[in-house]
């Protein structure tokens, strides 16, 4: 989800099935290409004015540049993947039962149903009205006991095509789109300088997220090896879609270069007339210049630009704000926390600095390997003499002083983080299922997950 309206972290909202919105900034790149027109907040409409001239590159640098705010405008933005589930069964909730909880909720809450065709397909507010169908909502970066075959499948186009595309490029990418969730935060930049220091910052730092967020240890039962599962999964999902970005590091990078990064990663699908066209394997470079074999002779608009920037999947996405991706799914009572870590080092002016400078000297192989082991050994991970718990603890209070700064009340949101890096034991030693505003706590994790055996907790 995009960066929302409050500009203070507050209370969590609902839990949220899928509903991916968008940052409505106004279009500044002074030609007459699109205009955004804000209905809402959390929606934006992106609109040709013109279609007489093709795309260039500039207009798509245009695009992402249109994300530049003044800091008064500046956002947080928290989206909170969970795996639903049935109270009694604990097994997996099919498409009826996601269908039947969506349209419940549209009409007692009076939301606006997201159609594909005649399926049901999103919707905001979910948890209220699932409690009463016996549907509760795990917080874990990757499904610790249902396998593949087990996971019911949303009747989307593009989903579709993504399932039949994966297996192609990849070993995990079933499991990333079927067995993951994630806690996302996007924020906001001023100036392209901004866009990036910020995303050096996150993308260096992202392993250190991680493993402070490390929430996924289990698959089907079983111990994986890693403490977070979810993360390794992208190692080897899609290599042209994923990874740290090194061009970020490279003294050309701005706007510009990341729109060329972008440009030559194959796109997934375009959408004609409600349709979803299958175009795996095609740039959108060559989309560009007419050369998509599935709609001949056709350039793309903004909208099919929208599209294929969000197809990307590294640590850190660039769209018109900054998406954090780097965080294994939690509990709810832990939904401020990450967005507060960011928040703390990224908004403060300070605290930007200080993690700047901290950075500067690192090599790409050390990024690189950071990456690589801390799926599997957390905040023990070894680095420059010491461990990635010792650099977390400096990071967590230059988060925690920026937080102070900003003068909203916001360091308490790091207060579970102070204990994770503390004791130097992540997420998953404590997790909980909520349901039904009790908790449901495993008994023995490893026995729990593969007995199915619970204990309710108030």
């Amino acid at each position: 989800m995009a960066p929302t309206t409050a500009c203070a972290l507050g209370q969590p909202p609902p839990v949220l099935l899928s509903a991916r919105s968008y940052a409505v900034v106004p279009a500044n790149s002074g030609r007459r290409r699109f205009a955004v027109a804000a209905a809402s907040p959390l929606v934006e409409e992106a609109t040709r004015i013109s279609e007489t001239e093709p795309l260039t590159k500039e207009d798509l640098v245009a695009y992402v540049a249109s994300g530049c705010k003044p800091r008064s405008d500046w956002r947080i933005g928290t989206e909170h993947e969970k795996f639903g589930f049935q109270v009694e069964t604990l097994r997996p909730i099919n498409y009826k039962q996601i269908r039947d909880l969506l349209s419940g909720i549209a009409d007692r809450f009076g939301g606006q149903r997201v159609m594909e065709g005649n399926n049901i397909v999103g919707l905001k507010q979910v948890k209220a009205v699932g409690e009463e169908m016996g549907i509760g909502f795990l917080g874990l970066g990757f499904q610790p006991k249902w396998a593949l075959s087990d996971m019911p499948i949303m009747p989307k186009a593009k989903f579709e095509i993504a399932r039949n595309y994966m297996p192609k490029v990849g070993s995990f990418g079933l499991d990333m789109m079927f067995r993951t969730c994630s806690v996302q935060v996007n924020l906001d930049y001023d100036s392209e300088q901004d866009m990036i220091m910020k995303l050096r910052a996150a993308i260096a730092f992202q392993p250190i997220a991680t493993a402070i967020f490390a929430n996924s240890p289990f698959k089907e039962g079983k111990l994986s090896g890693f403490l977070s599962l979810r993360s390794h999964t992208y190692t080897d999902t899609d290599n042209d879609r994923t990874g740290m970005l090194p061009i970020v590091f490279d003294s050309s990078f701005g706007f510009e270069r990341y729109v060329d990064y972008v440009l030559d990663i194959p796109m997934y699908y375009v959408c004609r007339n409600k349709r979803h066209i299958d175009c795996t394997g095609v740039s959108f470079r060559d989309f560009m210049a007419g050369k998509l074999p599935q709609v001949p002779g056709e350039r793309p608009t903004l909208k099919d630009w929208e599209i294929h920037l969000g197809s990307i999947y590294p640590e850190v996405r660039l769209k018109r704000f900054l998406e954090m991706r780097g965080a294994d799914g939690g509990p709810c009572r832990a939904l401020c926390a990450l967005p507060a870590f960011w928040v703390g080092l990224l908004y403060d002016d300070e605290s930007l600095r200080c993690i700047t400078d901290m950075i500067a000297d690192w090599t790409k192989e050390e990024r690189d390997m950071l990456r690589r082991k801390v799926p599997i050994t957390g905040l023990k991970t070894q680095f420059r003499g010491g461990y990635v718990r010792d650099l977390a603890e400096n990071i967590v209070k230059l988060a925690k002083d920026g937080l102070q700064r900003r003068g909203h009340m916001e360091a308490g949101f790091l207060n579970e983080v102070d204990e994770i890096v503390g004791t130097g034991e992540s997420e998953d030693t404590d997790q909980q299922v909520e349901s039904s505003g009790k908790r449901l706590t495993w008994k023995n994790k490893i026995l729990a997950v593969q007995t199915e055996d619970w204990k309710l907790t108030k």
